[in-house]
């Protein structure tokens, strides 16, 4: 009887290790299948539009992703895609893709980002949807950028979402020896970043893997208990695909980010200027939504709720959500809490 349990488990394993070995033959599954049109261009960043099934809401959804991944986690697949899941409720979407940058795009700056792009797309959007209002919506350093842009913003933005973003940076997390003496002014990487001028994308995704997963090889075990499991399989691989999808940072962007929030913390110290435009956080009045994952090694919550007291919206909350730093929807529809906090701030088409 011990060996027939033993057999069976050696055949289960054997199964289990042919079809990991197997998984790196097939084909990448395809990600980005949410129906979508380029409106705006401008150097290496598109403009997407994505139409909803049946517009509901009169208030349009910005997007804005990091800076140091490919935007790709906002629409993996159908039924874990929050781009999917907001078409389907009836918004109209807009996705600003900044692109890959190369050596001749080191002197981009973060002003450069919020003037040149974001303030840009935004135009473009409120244009193109003919809408009187607009949601800016962020995700981590894109939720930075987001509240930054917000600061100075003459545009229309009725509801800014912050998702797992990043506004104190007084407490890092992880590498605050260095950080320390960043602001003492002992460290300084300037002359590094100039050699490369834009900074490679092996060099952030080495500084991310340190940050959150020093040992990375879990993910890989997880991968060969479940190779026989094909759903699960072609999620991880998406996944995979788009956590190993960094890329590289403009030189110039990452100084400016280093100095104003790194050493000096201006989103919170106050001080922030923007091509001339004061980017104080008191300048924003929308309605304010905040989430924070508790299980976010990346972007702890100490980093994030700092902001409820630095804007001056009358409308915000802030939601703790049981997750990681990279959950966005995985049943198919908006997670509850922005179902019920989007849609009556939208503008419901009568």
């Amino acid at each position: 009887m011990a060996n027939l349990e033993k057999d069976d488990r050696f055949k289960k394993d054997s199964s289990k290790w042919e079809h990991f070995l197997n998984i790196w033959k097939q084909p990448l599954p395809e990600i980005g299948m949410t129906a979508r049109e380029a409106v705006w261009k401008k150097n290496k960043s598109v403009l997407w539009y994505y139409p909803p099934v049946e517009k509901k809401y009169n208030v349009p959804i910005f997007l804005i992703y990091s800076l140091v991944n490919k935007p790709t986690i906002l629409d993996l697949a159908p039924g874990e895609s929050i781009i999917e899941a907001l078409v389907n409720e009836g918004f109209q979407v807009y996705l600003l893709d900044f692109g890959i940058p190369g050596y001749e795009d080191s002197g981009t700056s973060i002003d450069d980002y919020l003037t040149d792009y974001i303030e840009k797309g935004v135009q473009r959007a409120l244009r193109h949807s003919k809408a009187l209002e607009i949601t800016v919506m962020g995700f981590c350093l894109g939720g930075t950028l987001a509240a930054m842009y917000t600061a100075i913003a003459d545009e229309p933005v009725k509801n800014l979402i912050l998702s797992v973003t990043p506004i104190d940076f007084s407490g890092m997390p992880t590498f605050d020896q260095w950080a320390a003496e960043i602001k003492k002014g002992n460290v300084n990487f300037d002359e590094l970043i100039d050699v490369y001028g834009t900074v490679p994308a092996d060099f952030i995704q080495a500084g991310i893997r340190l940050t959150t997963s020093p040992l990375y090889f879990s993910h890989y075990l997880s991968l060969l208990n479940k190779a026989d499991d094909k759903a699960y399989v072609e999620r991880w691989r998406r996944f995979n695909t788009w956590s190993n999808g960094h890329i590289p940072f403009a030189g110039a962007a990452l100084k400016q980010l280093m100095e104003d929030l790194g050493r000096k913390n201006k989103l919170v110290n106050g001080g922030l200027n923007i091509k001339g435009r004061s980017g104080d956080l008191q300048n924003i009045t929308a309605n304010l939504l905040v989430t924070c994952s508790m299980h976010d090694r990346l972007v702890p919550e100490e980093m994030i709720r700092p902001v409820m007291d630095l804007v001056s919206s009358r409308d915000k909350k802030y939601q703790l959500l049981d997750a990681g730093h990279a959950t966005m929807t995985e049943t198919g529809g908006l997670p509850p809490y922005l179902k019920k906090w989007l849609p009556k701030r939208s503008d419901p088409v009568k």
